[in-house]
């Protein structure tokens, strides 16, 4: 079972990942083999462990619905966004620019807290821009506009519960 992933780091140059096993305990970057020990030592915090070097990794934010990290390693913040093979396949066939046009409305990518609310009702955004704050397993993620467009309704209530695929902005 192999399993591919391509990561760009704080906008860098694209990094291809591939684990080898299904408990990603091994594989390649960008073609160089790799094996690891990891332990989540606390909620989004891991050690690991690669030949003789140890490391720290804190996962500080994850916006999952826009594939988008935030992970301090050994004290350094680093930005990650990650694509999978669905993505790649996406993109080849083209349907990546029609799938997020498409979009009328966003929705939970799962169950939080919503902590603010940063766009109205007629508010012009584009791709990218933040339109909420969830909260979802202490780790404060931020929900993106997946288009350009005009909001049409906002269906979040800032200090209110939502559940996974709840509806939150919806787009004219």
């Amino acid at each position: 079972m192999e399993e591919l992933f391509k990561a760009k780091i704080n906008n860098g140059k694209e990094t291809e990942v591939v684990f080898t096993d299904k408990r990603r305990k091994s594989g390649s970057f960008n073609g160089e083999g790799f094996t690891w020990d990891m332990i989540e030592v606390k909620k989004n915090m891991f050690h690991i462990i690669s030949g003789t070097k140890s490391f720290t990794a804190e996962v500080v934010k994850a916006d999952l619905t826009a594939k988008a990290f935030t992970i301090l390693v050994n004290g350094h913040k680093y930005n990650v966004d990650v694509k999978d093979k669905f993505d790649a396949l996406l993109h080849e066939l083209g349907m990546d620019k029609l799938a997020a046009a498409g979009v009328q409305e966003v929705k939970a990518p799962m169950p939080g807290m919503v902590l603010n609310i940063n766009v109205a009702a007629g508010d012009e955004v584009k791709k990218g821009d933040a339109l909420l704050v969830l909260e979802a397993m202490k780790m404060e993620n931020i929900i993106k506009s997946p288009r350009d467009g005009k909001v049409k309704t906002i269906k979040a209530v800032q200090g209110s519960a939502v559940e996974k695929n709840q509806s939150l902005v919806v787009f004219e």
